[in-house]
């Protein structure tokens, strides 16, 4: 079998949906409402849905990898969001160097751990 897909969204629940919201607009996503539960986050090509549901096995086993240009800058700029002390339960891990590439880590608020990565050159 052969695809030609366009894009991957992955759908992803928020213990508390607006607080959610709110935290991934200051990350800087584009937020599109769908539906009063329901809002995609877009930053370029890349997109995924948030939704208004929280199953605590699900969220506690959840994780997302975005590739950025410079995950030096970013960790930078994430840094001077200050996130942890405007959203409860939000974590930053700093810039960790492997053989593929480096990376930092986001824990959303609702305890979704996300990876900025950049692959070596």
């Amino acid at each position: 079998m052969q695809h030609r897909g366009k894009s991957i969204r992955p759908f992803i629940g928020a213990e508390n949906f607006e607080i959610s919201r709110s935290f991934y607009r200051d990350l800087g996503f584009e937020e599109t409402v769908l539906f009063h539960n329901m809002s995609v986050f877009k930053s370029g090509g890349l997109a995924f849905y948030l939704q208004d549901g929280y199953v605590k096995d699900w969220i506690d086993n959840t994780m997302v990898f975005m590739e950025v240009d410079d995950v030096d800058k970013f960790w930078d700029d994430l840094v001077a969001l200050e996130l942890p002390g405007k959203y409860k339960g939000v974590k930053l891990t700093a810039v960790r160097v492997f053989d593929w590439g480096k990376e930092c880590y986001v824990h959303d608020p609702s305890g979704i751990l996300w990876h900025f990565g950049e692959f070596s050159k």
